[in-house]
C-alpha cells in the first residue's frame, strides 16, 4: 500500500552519484551531525520476553499517516481488543525471528492519540516495549535485511513519523528585541514513542546489514522529501534526530546525494523568497556544513551556484539570528575550499548588509572577520574598496557595539596585515571616519579604539597619514565653504521672497483704495 501511495507522488530524476562529495574530516562543531548510537541511552532499554502471545488483526496504517485518533475509531474496538504483545525474539527459533520481526513491525504501525495521556495506556506500553525490541533487533542483526523486511521497515517508519504540523513556526514569534533563547520550544506529546522510532530508523540506516543498493528502492526520493518536511517540527529533539539521520542517508545512499542537495536548496528558496518561516534551517545548514567540508576540489560549478543563489541570500531574512552561526560556518567552508570565492562571499555580504538593524550588523561583522581570515591578498584587493567604505560607515555608527566591532577587525593579525599591505588605498577611505570618531564619538571605548587605529597608521606610514590628514582638512574646509554658500543662498532667497510678498501686499492695498474711491 505504501508503494502505491508513494508512486502517486511526483518523482524527480536524480543525477549520477558522486563518490567524491562525502567524507573528509568534520569540524568539532559539526561532529554531532554524524553521531547517533549514543542516543540509545536517552530512552533506556526495555525488558523483552515477558509479554504474552496473541494473534491480532493488522490494520492498514498507510491510509493516513497523520497523528489522528480517527485511526483508532476507523478500525473499531476489535483492533484494540486484539492489540496484544508478541513473544520476545529470544523465545523463538532463529529461523522464525525474521517473520516475528515483520509481525512486530506491523504491530507498531498502529497510531495512538497522545494528546490524551489517559487513553489506551496498555496498548501504548505494549507498542513502546515492542519498539524497544525492534531497536535491539536491528542493532544486533547479523544478516542482510531482505526486500520484504525493508518494505515493512519503511512502512512502519512512515506510518509513525510522517505527519502534518500546525503552522506555528518559531519565526512567527521573532520580534525586535526579544531574546529567542527565552522562547520555550513546543514539545510533541508523542515524543516517548517518536524517539524510539527515530532511534530505530537511525540504527537501521547505520546498520552494516542494510544494503544501500536494495534499500534505495524504499528509502527513495519521496521518502527523503517527507523526511525533509519533518525539519519544520517545533520540537528541537526531533530536529536533532532528523539532522543525524539525513546525514547518514547522505553518506550511505550515494545515488541520492545530488537529490538531497537539490531538495535542501529548494527548501531554502521557499524560506528566503516566500515564507521566511521554517524551524529547521539551522539543522539543515549543519548538515550542509559537513557536506561542504567533504567537497572534492576543484569545486563543481553547481556548488558555486548554490553558494551564490541559496547561502548568501539566507542573510536576508530578519530571523537570521536563529541560524547565523551555522550559515557563517558554511560560507567560511566555501572560502577555505576555494580562496577565489572570498570576493564573491564578501560582495554578497555587502549586498545584504543591514541598514537599520544594529544587532544584525554585528552578526555581519563577526562573519566578515571569519571570511577575511580565509581571504588571500589577490581576492582581498578585488573587493577592498567597497568593503572599507562599508566598514567606515560602521565605524561611525552611533550604536557603540557596531562601531566597536568594526574597530576590533584591527585586532586580527591576518586582517591587519592585509590592511597594512594595502594601506595606500584603505587609509584614504577610512580616514574621515577615524577623525570624526576621534573628535566626536560619544562612547569612550569606541574613542579609545579609534585612537589606537590612528596610531597604527601614523606609526607605520607618517607621510601617508599626513597626506590623508591634509586631504581631510581640505575637504572639511571645502564643506564649510559649501555650507556657508548654501546658507547665503537660502538667506538671499528668503529676502527676495519677503520683498516679493511685501510688494504684492502693497499692490493689493493700492488696488483696493482705487476701487473704493471709484465706488464712492
Amino acid at each position: 500500500m505504501l508503494k502505491q501511495i508513494l508512486s502517486k507522488l511526483p518523482r524527480k530524476s536524480s543525477k549520477s552519484a558522486d563518490n567524491r562529495e562525502h567524507g573528509g574530516h568534520h569540524n568539532a562543531y559539526y561532529s554531532n551531525v554524524s553521531g547517533g548510537g549514543s542516543r540509545s541511552s536517552d530512552f533506556g532499554t526495555g525488558k523483552s520476553g515477558n509479554l504474552s502471545v496473541s494473534s491480532f488483526a493488522v490494520s492498514n496504517p498507510t491510509a493516513d499517516v497523520g497523528w489522528k485518533s480517527a485511526d483508532l475509531k476507523q478500525n473499531g474496538n476489535h483492533m484494540l481488543s486484539s492489540y496484544e504483545a508478541m513473544p520476545a525474539f529470544k523465545d523463538v527459533p532463529t529461523s522464525e525471528r525474521q517473520k516475528l520481526f515483520v509481525k512486530k513491525l506491523n504491530l507498531c504501525c498502529m497510531i495512538f492519540d497522545f494528546t490524551d495521556p489517559t487513553k489506551n495506556l496498555k496498548e501504548k506500553e505494549i507498542k513502546r516495549q515492542t519498539l524497544l525490541e525492534l531497536v535491539e533487533y536491528v542493532t544486533s542483526a547479523n544478516g542482510k535485511f531482505s526486500d520484504v523486511v525493508l518494505q515493512e521497515i519503511v512502512k512502519m517508519v512512515s506510518a509513525n513519523l510522517f505527519r502534518s504540523f500546525n503552522p506555528q513556526p518559531r519565526e512567527n514569534k521573532v520580534i525586535e528585541g526579544v531574546d529567542l533563547e527565552e522562547e520555550e520550544p513546543s514539545m510533541d506529546p508523542a515524543w516517548p514513542h517518536l524517539q524510539i522510532v527515530y532511534e530505530f530508523l537511525l540504527r537501521f540506516i547505520a546498520s552494516p546489514e542494510t544494503d544501500a543498493k536494495l534499500a534505495k528502492r524504499y528509502v527513495d526520493q519521496p521518502f527523503i522529501l517527507k523526511l525533509l518536511d519533518l525539519f519544520d517540527s517545533e520540537d528541537p529533539r526531533e530536529r536533532e534526530y532528523l539532522k543525524t539521520i539525513l546525514h547518514r542517508i547522505y553518506g550511505k545512499f550515494m545515488v541520492h546525494r545530488p537529490f538531497i542537495r537539490k531538495a535542501i536548496n529548494n527548501n531554502f528558496f521557499r524560506f528566503i523568497f516566500e515564507t521566511e518561516k521554517h524551524n529547521g534551517i539551522a539543522e539543515l545548514l549543519e548538515i550542509l556544513g559537513s557536506i561542504i567540508n567533504g567537497f572534492a576540489l576543484p569545486l563543481k560549478e553547481e556548488h558555486k551556484v548554490f553558494l551564490v543563489r541559496a547561502l548568501i541570500p539566507l542573510h536576508k531574512p530578519k530571523c537570521l539570528a536563529m541560524y547565523h552561526q551555522q550559515l557563517s560556518y558554511c560560507i567560511t567552508q566555501f572560502v577555505e575550499k576555494d580562496c577565489k570565492l572570498a570576493d564573491t562571499a564578501i560582495r554578497g555580504l555587502l549586498k545584504y548588509w543591514p541598514i537599520t538593524n544594529s544587532s544584525k550588523e554585528v552578526m555581519f561583522l563577526n562573519e566578515l572577520e571569519e571570511v577575511l581570515e580565509a581571504t588571500q591578498p589577490p581576492e582581498f584587493q578585488r573587493c577592498m574598496m567597497p568593503l572599507f567604505r562599508q566598514i567606515a560607515r560602521c565605524m561611525n555608527s552611533l550604536h557603540f557595539q557596531v562601531a566597536e566591532r568594526a574597530l576590533f577587525l584591527w585586532s586580527n593579525d591576518h586582517i591587519e596585515n592585509l590592511i597594512i599591505q594595502n594601506r595606500k588605498v584603505i587609509l584614504p577611505i577610512i580616514f574621515p571616519a577615524l577623525e570624526k570618531n576621534a573628535r566626536n564619538h560619544w562612547n569612550q571605548a569606541v574613542h579609545s579604539l579609534t585612537l589606537n587605529v590612528r596610531k597604527i597608521f601614523n606609526d607605520l606610514d607618517p607621510e601617508l597619514f599626513k597626506e590623508c590628514l591634509l586631504k581631510f582638512q581640505e575637504d572639511e574646509s571645502k564643506e564649510d565653504e559649501a555650507e556657508a554658500k548654501r546658507e547665503n543662498t537660502w538667506k538671499r532667497l528668503e529676502e527676495l521672497a519677503e520683498k516679493k510678498a511685501f510688494h504684492s501686499e502693497a499692490t493689493v492695498g493700492t488696488s483696493e483704495s482705487m476701487a473704493n474711491g471709484s465706488s464712492g
